[in-house]
């Protein structure tokens, strides 16, 4: 079978602004410029200073996915969970019903040595109509327990790429899947790929799925464009599912590998995100951090929130611990 590669279609910078309090964070989906790619509704790249954070906060309808890059950051919610990330740890929270939670840095040690700044990326993904009410859950892995990916030994280079890495946080890559799962029609894939200069790698997108890269550090060609996309940078890859976008006949993509091509045709090493989710077949209706499909789902939820039922039932009385130096000053 043939490899397909998809082409870039759209590029939006991703301009720092504040969030929470006190934090700085680069979007770009859940802005102007790309207000949502079905099922993703956000995509912050973030950095939390001193005397900052986000603290105490519902969500409903939607998971959250923390990837830290650099430094700690600590989390606690309303059900009694509380843990800590660092470097390459993950949490995918399923907001379902109800959470309320707060994130929070950590820049001290327990001997008060000095930590990195905490740096990482947030991105919220829709959930399927039928999961937005269903029970809040957590998928947590540390570092060494998220699977790594590399060009198999045996194996052809034009399969197989050369001179990357990659940690496949959820989906499969070169052999390799992520224990991570997502809700029945909610599928997302999520990696983290290294490409060293020169080098280049082919990864596969279930037929059908938006997908979209985001620079982190360095810069990346994509697909058989030799245009270097730089840091910051997200880029949406075309669909040729879609007519709008089709880059050829689809009947002929179905009997190849539907994919994306990343290479480094730079001296730096490179760094990116390669994410493709199951777009959803509902209206986005969002109100901060509730996400619904109409507007009476909506209002139900800030009604709920307000007056603590339905799943949260212990908002009235809850506030965190990690975030009290902060509301407190």
């Amino acid at each position: 079978m043939k490899q397909i590669t998809r082409s870039v279609v759209k590029k939006v910078f991703a301009q720092e602004q504040s969030e929470g309090v006190g934090a700085r964070v680069r979007r770009s989906i859940g802005t102007r410029e790309l207000r949502n790619l079905s099922p993703f509704l956000m995509l912050d790249h973030f950095r939390v200073d001193e005397g900052a954070g986000f603290a105490d906060h519902p969500h409903r309808g939607q998971s959250t996915v923390t990837y830290m890059i650099d430094g700690y950051s600590q989390h606690e919610d309303f059900a009694g969970h509380r843990g800590k990330l660092g470097p390459g740890d993950l949490q995918w929270m399923i907001a379902g019903r109800g959470i309320m939670h707060a994130e929070m840095p950590m820049h001290y040690d327990d001997k008060g040595k000095k930590l990195p700044v905490p740096i990482g990326l947030q991105l919220w993904v829709d959930l399927p109509s039928h999961a937005k009410m269903s029970e809040p859950q957590y998928q947590e892995m540390s570092a060494s327990e998220v699977p790594s990916a590399a060009p198999r030994a045996g194996e052809p280079e034009e399969t197989e790429g050369r001179d990357w890495s990659m940690k496949v946080i959820a989906g499969r890559s070169h052999g390799v899947e992520s224990p991570v799962r997502s809700p029945e029609n909610g599928g997302c894939w999520y990696f983290d790929i290294n490409v060293q200069p020169g080098g280049w790698v082919f990864q596969e997108i279930p037929h059908g799925w938006n997908a979209f890269i985001y620079v982190i550090e360095g810069g990346v060609a994509v697909g058989p464009s030799d245009e270097v996309h730089e840091q910051y940078n997200t880029l949406v890859l075309a669909n040729p599912a879609l007519k709008s976008q089709n880059e050829g006949d689809a009947k002929h993509l179905l009997s190849n590998i539907d994919g994306v091509r990343i290479k480094n045709p730079t001296d730096k090493p490179a760094r990116a995100v390669l994410i493709a989710g199951e777009p959803l077949d509902h209206p986005v209706v969002q109100y901060g951090p509730f996400v619904m499909c109409s507007m009476k789902e909506v209002y139900e939820a800030i009604d709920d929130f307000r007056n603590a039922r339905n799943g949260f039932e212990r908002a009235a009385t809850w506030r965190s611990e990690i975030a009290k130096p902060l509301m407190h000053g």
